[in-house]
């Protein structure tokens, strides 16, 4: 895909991301020091499922980008949708919905870069519609079982019906929607949408779109049944035969810092200190355990809080709404806020982000909070 100058101007490659990836290199470091473990064992601390999911979406939403579908859909979308804050509530509503069926990660991969591409046709707000969908996938997603890890895992260790498990976190989800909602409708303005003047448009490659919508569900059926390493290669090598650019434009920077969150994180949760701390204190259930849920996803991410606090805490639904709240606020409380600041490609990506992301965990926490003292 040949972007627009105007489109391109200004923007950091990785959206600012690679400051948090010398962090975590730092922090590697540190750690490494306080604590040696032979190399070996600091991979196998990687999840290298989700490291490969990962691979293999990247490559295909490049393949996608590449194929001039979504600036054909941007164009179209804006010929229906003329106003800044209806296209921001449909973007963010979207963004929850889908979340709820196919995971908050793969949601992100199909929204994120029309958004973007919406933002290289049209003079939008691209920070605060990304971050809203960041916001959505992460409110939408723990709705359901299969919406994102840790409700997955939770899911498993609960025993509950897929249908009870729904019930439960429903309130908590209308709150975070709710919110979203107010959110979307403070931040984004009520104007019309004025598009640019288009320089260069992109030529459709049908070929390359079709192509990559079966690599797609070809892969999505792969890790259903547990076939990573068949479906990367198949994905690897059907690129690398036709379209070999799209293996050239993958963010690599993405996977590395994954890679190294785990590494990070999971050193973290690990320490005496933490698990001393995690045993002295009472927070079982009730209130405290949902709190508790909050400020450790802050830290080290809600996937690995949920699965750090499993055994600490007996609540099972104050667990699950303190995860799901916790994905909001630091840009490490969730995976997603990770990717849609990587895809988004935004110059001060964080700081946007933390500007929306920290008031919002703010209010849904307390909301949240009173719902269940209530």
């Amino acid at each position: 895909m040949t972007a627009p100058p105007t489109a391109t101007a200004g923007l950091e490659p990785h959206g600012g991301g690679n400051a948090l990836l010398w962090v975590l290199i730092a922090v590697a470091i540190v750690l490494a020091a306080l604590h040696p473990r032979p190399p070996r064992e600091l991979l196998l601390l990687i999840d290298w499922q989700t490291v490969g999911a990962l691979a293999g979406l990247l490559a295909i939403t490049q393949g996608v980008e590449r194929s001039g579908m979504l600036q054909a859909a941007a164009r179209r979308l804006l010929s229906h949708v003329t106003n800044q804050r209806r296209l921001a509530l449909l973007l963010s509503g979207g963004a929850a919905l889908l979340s709820a069926l196919v995971t908050n990660d793969v949601s992100l991969f199909l929204l994120v870069p029309l958004t973007r591409v919406l933002a290289e046709r049209a003079h939008l707000p691209l920070a605060r519609l990304v971050v809203l969908e960041a916001l959505a996938v992460n409110a939408g997603s723990a709705l359901t079982p299969i919406g994102n890890p840790q409700n997955l895992f939770l899911w498993h260790r609960s025993g509950t019906s897929f249908f009870g498990f729904i019930a439960m976190m429903a309130p908590t989800v209308l709150i975070m929607l709710a919110w979203l909602a107010v959110s979307a409708w403070l931040l984004v303005p009520s104007a019309p949408i004025e598009e640019k003047t288009e320089t260069d448009v992109a030529p459709v490659e049908p070929r390359l779109l079709w192509l990559s919508a079966a690599l797609f569900v070809g892969f999505v059926v792969a890790l259903d049944r547990h076939w990573l390493v068949p479906g990367l290669i198949g994905v690897a090598a059907v690129y690398a035969f036709t379209y070999r650019r799209v293996l050239g434009a993958i963010d690599w920077g993405l996977l590395a810092i994954i890679a190294l969150m785990f590494v990070d994180l999971r050193q973290l949760g690990a320490l005496p200190a933490v698990q001393s701390l995690l045993h002295a204190w009472p927070i079982t259930d009730g209130w405290r355990a949902y709190l508790a849920a909050i400020v450790a996803s802050q830290f080290i991410s809600n996937v690995p809080a949920a699965i750090l606090l499993d055994g600490h805490v007996k609540d099972l639904p104050a667990l699950a709404a303190g995860v799901s709240v916790g994905g909001f606020g630091c840009v490490l409380g969730s995976l997603a806020n990770l990717i849609a600041l990587r895809l988004a490609k935004l110059p001060h990506g964080l700081r946007d982000f933390h500007r929306i992301s920290l008031p919002f965990l703010a209010v849904c926490a307390a909301s949240a909070l009173l719902l269940r003292l209530g």
